[in-house]
């Protein structure tokens, strides 16, 4: 496998933020967001084996009682790499509670029932709306997430209207609308989310506004949190 990095940290997103947590960030994406902030992901990364991989998760989550029992597999995209579906089992077969992160243009399907699936769903602002594999919807459960990061009213109405149309808050634990935080180089423009607070209430949404809780924690721009 090609990782990028494995690391212990805080939760920052979903319905786990705040829990601690080890890190499995694969190396490359076939998307390009334009709010992406990991790009440093896309490329590089060193070569692990899957017993190194492991081993390393094992020294960072601990033994006993004091085992940070969270796992998640992020990116970059990981389904992009055969060996994340092994890598997935082996973690579940340690005892781990495995969550995946992806940008949902891959089917999640071919992952264990067991893998907690947090699935984006890209709007039209992204610069990759119009990717996501449709068939996920039938993959999907009631232990996994759905998001939506927003940078913009027309992302909003999309968002808002795709979870109406295909009862997403039904089919999954919970839906994320979540803001797109303004770039620290400037080359888009976030979202307040006040502005995204003020629209869920406003059209009746049981949606979860997710804030990236690591980026209020350390340096936005910091690898490895």
């Amino acid at each position: 496998m090609v990782i990028t990095e494995v690391f212990k940290s805080i939760q920052g997103e979903g319905t786990r933020a705040g829990l601690p947590c080890t890190f499995v960030r694969l190396t490359g994406c076939n998307l390009r967001c334009v709010w992406c902030d990991t790009e440093y992901a896309f490329h590089g990364g060193t070569k692990y084996s899957l017993d190194e991989v492991l081993a390393k998760v094992r020294s960072l989550a601990g033994e006993g009682v004091s085992r940070v029992p969270l796992v998640e597999i992020t990116g970059g995209e990981p389904l992009l790499q055969k060996e994340t579906l092994a890598l997935a089992e082996r973690l579940l077969s340690d005892g781990y509670t495995v969550m995946i992160e992806t940008s949902g243009e891959r089917f999640v399907g071919v992952l264990s029932k067991q893998v907690i699936k947090i699935v984006d769903v890209k709007c039209p602002d992204s610069g990759e709306g119009g990717t996501f594999d449709m068939a996920n919807l039938n993959a999907i459960d009631e232990k996994d997430e759905i998001k939506f990061v927003i940078s913009s009213r027309r992302d909003y109405e999309f968002a808002r209207d795709f979870t109406t149309h295909h009862h997403l808050t039904a089919r999954v634990r919970q839906v994320i609308f979540s803001p797109a935080f303004a770039d620290p180089a400037g080359r888009w423009q976030g979202l307040e989310s006040r502005q995204l607070a003020e629209w869920i209430l406003a059209d009746h949404l049981l949606v979860r506004l997710g804030l990236q809780l690591h980026k209020f924690i350390w340096d936005p721009a910091m690898k490895g949190v």
